[in-house]
């Protein structure tokens, strides 16, 4: 298979496919006539695969470090229940967060529901957001 059909195979993007090989994930071989690279049904099992982890919030850099331990014959498996343990507890932790987050906007709206626009004197930005106080702390980001 070429770039195009195991994406198609995948659905997923050529591009996304040709960035799986370039960071390693995928090992294509390349075709000794013109050094495109072919992809084998184990290739696409393998996209699949990453594909399943990633659905499941796996990193990259953790696809590959499972990828690495079985390549080695060695089980990722308690790695892999590792990782997930760590995940579920982050996951909740961001869902605290985007809840309190939730009652804040809220607690804001309903609060400048009869409030009149201000307008700016140089001492005030916007009296909405001045209004809110600060009765909470600010939360931490939610990037990773």
């Amino acid at each position: 298979m070429n770039v195009s059909e195991i994406a198609r195979s995948a659905g997923v993007t050529p591009d996304a496919v040709r960035y799986y090989a370039r960071i390693g994930l995928l090992a294509p071989a390349k075709d000794a006539g013109n050094g495109y690279r072919r992809f084998s049904g184990a290739d696409l099992a393998r996209l699949r695969f990453v594909l399943r982890a990633k659905n499941l919030g796996f990193q990259l850099d953790e696809i590959a470090q499972i990828l690495d331990m079985s390549d080695h014959g060695h089980t990722p498996c308690p790695v892999v229940r590792e990782i997930i343990q760590r995940r579920i507890v982050e996951t909740r932790q961001r869902l605290a967060q985007m809840h309190a987050l939730q009652r804040r906007l809220e607690h804001a709206l309903a609060l400048w529901a009869h409030m009149p626009d201000g307008e700016p004197d140089g001492h005030a930005v916007c009296t909405l957001i001045e209004a809110t106080g600060d009765e909470t702390e600010p939360e931490p980001a939610f990037d990773r």
